[in-house]
């Protein structure tokens, strides 16, 4: 394994121990809720810093849909998962063959708080990464893994535009 490839392991697995630890402490002071509850609060601000520091290792200016696939793409990547990308004009499909973060609970016999878990967390972060990307952006995830499915799907696709709705009582009124 060459130096950078250890490198980035050995942080990858920190950051992922240090996450773990951090919310089993906080759920054995103060229970299960409370920590989901902080741990939603900490991946609501997550996103921008990963987002930030992806554009900014990547050289991505813009906001266009193939900008939010390549910085989302590195953010997977980073994290360990296995995925693919099915990108189209005015959308982008990940799908997640592998969740670094179920395998985490799977291997410390947690798996049956994943559901709980990413319906409060993937959510959470997908908000952040459209509104880091000018909220251009909405997302949905039609599957998940921790909810039993054979493979999560994130798509992120742009927003249709707002139209705006004049109230003509009001132009009469003024």
């Amino acid at each position: 394994m060459s130096d950078d490839k250890a490198l980035s392991e050995y942080l990858r697995r920190s950051y992922t121990a240090l996450d773990g630890l951090w919310f089993v402490m906080v759920e054995e002071a103060y229970g299960f809720q409370q920590a989901l509850q902080l741990d939603e609060k900490i991946w609501e601000v997550m996103p921008k810093i990963q987002a930030r520091k992806a554009r900014e290792v990547l050289g991505i200016t813009g906001n266009s849909i193939a900008d939010l696939a390549a910085c989302f793409g590195l953010k997977l990547r980073a994290d360990g998962h296995e995925f693919e990308v099915h990108q189209q004009p005015e959308s982008i499909r990940f799908t997640v063959l592998r969740c670094q973060w179920l395998e985490l609970l799977r291997s410390s016999g947690r798996e049956h708080l994943a559901e709980q878990i990413s319906g409060r967390i993937c959510p959470t972060e997908c908000r952040g990464w459209c509104a880091e990307f000018g909220d251009e952006f909405e997302f949905e995830i039609p599957q998940s893994l921790c909810s039993g499915a054979e493979v999560c799907q994130i798509v992120f696709r742009h927003q249709a535009p707002k139209l705006s709705v004049s109230n003509p009582q009001k132009e009469e009124q003024t």
